[in-house]
């Protein structure tokens, strides 16, 4: 199959063969240039040239990046990933919330959470409700759930506390302060007793000191003394049974004593009384002995 320009040449061989003639070749009347000359040359070779400096730049920056944060096959940086998770060697600051299951430190160190103002730990719900809150402050530690709970190794609860009670699980409870300890309302206890050498103090500086006990009170001191102080009057009542001093000498050190005077005349002073069951009741002081073996208060 012949072209254009073969046709071309074969006519120009045609016409320079016959000599004498003089004949004009034709002349191309439609001439086409391929490429890209001038201005868009010179434009495309610099775009060209930008687009290789942007990939030289880049290629460097991210050489720099891996370099800086020490990217390797295991992690980044301090960051090593694992099959149980991610692991942080040395310190490390975050910035925003951190979300994690469990934090747990090295076998052979602790762990330290640290911040300048406040360290929050908070759980939440499927609903991302707060559900507990532990706030960790320069002046306060604050808790905010239903319950707090301290156990120990084995899991015994050692210290419980909620809206309805406190429960303290341990065998002792010791009080070191020197004013010992302070209730502003009742206190349910089987056993209240000092450290060895120690006095047991029970005191109530403005108001009454009430014991109440559904199967008895007993008050023991081995080697010392009891006192009962108040201001006021003490009263030992039993709703149902007797009050037993049991020792060899029951005194009265400050009782007042009457003088002789006039018959009939009492003084305002009495005479303590003792029926033949133990019962104890008094009596208006005479000259003498005012007490009867059978009055009608020990009958």
């Amino acid at each position: 199959m012949r072209t254009s320009k073969d046709t071309e040449m074969v006519r120009e061989q045609y016409t320079t063969t016959t000599p004498g003639t003089s004949l004009e070749r034709p002349k191309n009347e439609y001439v086409y240039k391929i490429g890209i000359y001038g201005w868009r040359k010179r434009c495309l070779y610099l775009f060209v040239l930008l687009l290789l400096i942007i990939l030289v730049v880049n290629f460097s920056l991210t050489i720099w990046i891996l370099k800086v944060m020490w990217f390797s096959p295991t992690g980044m940086g301090h960051l090593r990933v694992t099959k149980e998770g991610l692991r942080l060697e040395g310190e490390s600051e975050f910035l925003f919330p951190l979300y994690a299951k469990e934090i747990h430190s090295r076998v052979d160190s602790s762990l330290l959470l640290q911040s300048t103002h406040n360290v929050t730990v908070n759980a939440r719900n499927s609903n991302g409700e707060v559900t507990g809150r532990l706030n960790v402050g320069p002046k306060m530690v604050e808790f905010h759930g239903q319950q707090f709970q301290i156990n120990s190794k084995d899991g015994k609860p050692l210290f419980t506390v909620d809206e309805n009670e406190v429960v303290i699980g341990t065998d002792k409870l010791r009080v070191t302060g020197p004013e010992g300890a302070l209730f502003e309302h009742s206190v349910e206890t089987p056993l209240v007793k000092a450290e060895a050498f120690k006095q047991l103090r029970l005191e109530s500086p403005t108001r009454s000191l009430s014991m109440d006990a559904p199967r008895g009170i007993n008050i023991k001191a081995q080697a010392g003394n009891i006192e009962a102080l108040s201001q006021m009057d003490i009263k030992l009542h039993s709703s149902d049974g007797v009050l037993l001093l049991d020792a060899e000498t029951v005194r009265l050190p400050k009782l007042p004593e009457g003088t002789r005077g006039g018959s009939g005349v009492s003084q305002g002073l009495y005479e303590i009384c003792v029926c033949p069951d133990g019962k104890l009741y008094l009596s208006v002081a005479g000259v003498g002995s005012t007490c009867q073996e059978y009055s009608r208060v020990c009958q």
